[in-house]
């Protein structure tokens, strides 16, 4: 039996996910957000952690990114996909919608539906979807946009269900642990790291691409973040294609640590293909 821990509360997306790969016997628990469910991990409360880290319409997580570029180091040691759709909900029928709760993400993938049905309503942010709903059961707002199994969580009454403006969207996540042993090459891997150059310079992000190039090693994720020093100063988040152990990626890495300030190694994992 496994421990996770993982972006609550109950009833989000990345609960959904987890259930995809973990058995009866595991145990899970939600923490309130990313950086509570990664220092779970670091404070040994958990075996790992499951935290989302891009959406195919809103693109990047960015507290994922600085979580795992920052900190005591972890290793992502594999991926899931999760098909994402909203349904809008209430505690009952029959309520004017004035103010509906979600997390930014929902938000902006549900804006043409919000647009269209609810003009006036003001957007209130929560940490996760799965806490509007939370919001909502407790009287606090008066409608919700979650994923569809929150309602059945929190006894709520879906309104409007399949709401996003982009069918087929889909979330990844990412399933980390502590350092440790470098899983083997499944042939058909990710590699991601975390690249820190020394200040800021023409062609600064071509000389880091440029080694990829070189070797055939392809790109599939590649995030700039600030360090949070001063304006300048900068760190990119990059997967590509194949294992450390390919003698290709070993030797992209080996060079990069030749012309930058820092390399975090993040892990090498089985990719996953995105759901239908």
């Amino acid at each position: 039996m496994s421990t996770y821990a993982y972006l609550g509360p109950i009833g989000t997306f990345t609960e959904a996910a987890l259930k995809k790969i973990t058995s009866s016997n595991d145990s899970l628990i939600p923490y309130a957000n990313v950086t509570a469910t990664l220092e779970a991990l670091r404070q040994g409360n958990a075996h790992f952690a499951l935290v989302p880290i891009e959406n195919s319409v809103e693109g990047v997580v960015a507290r994922t990114l600085d979580e795992l570029a920052t900190g005591t180091p972890l290793t992502i040691v594999g991926e899931v996909t999760l098909p994402v759709s909203f349904a809008l909900m209430t505690k009952q029928d029959d309520v004017e919608i004035k103010r509906i709760a979600t997390h930014p993400h929902a938000e902006s993938q549900c804006r043409t539906y919000i647009a269209k049905n609810y003009p006036e309503a003001e957007m209130v942010q929560t940490g996760s979807t799965a806490a509007a709903a939370q919001a909502i059961a407790r009287g606090e707002f008066d409608a919700a946009i979650a994923a569809p199994i929150a309602a059945s969580h929190y006894g709520l009454r879906v309104i409007a269900d399949n709401i996003g403006d982009i069918d087929g969207a889909v979330t990844r996540f990412i399933l980390v642990s502590k350092l440790g042993k470098i899983s083997k090459s499944s042939g058909n891997d990710r590699t991601s790291l975390a690249v820190f150059i020394a200040i800021d310079h023409p062609g600064a992000l071509l000389e880091i691409l440029s080694e990829f190039a070189k070797r055939n090693v392809n790109i599939t994720f590649i995030q700039s973040r600030p360090t949070g020093l001063e304006l300048g100063h900068y760190h990119f988040i990059i997967d590509a294609e194949g294992h450390i152990n390919d003698t290709s990626v070993k030797e992209t890495v080996e060079s990069l640590r030749q012309i930058c300030q820092d390399i975090r190694f993040l892990g090498s994992y089985p990719r996953e293909k995105a759901s239908k």
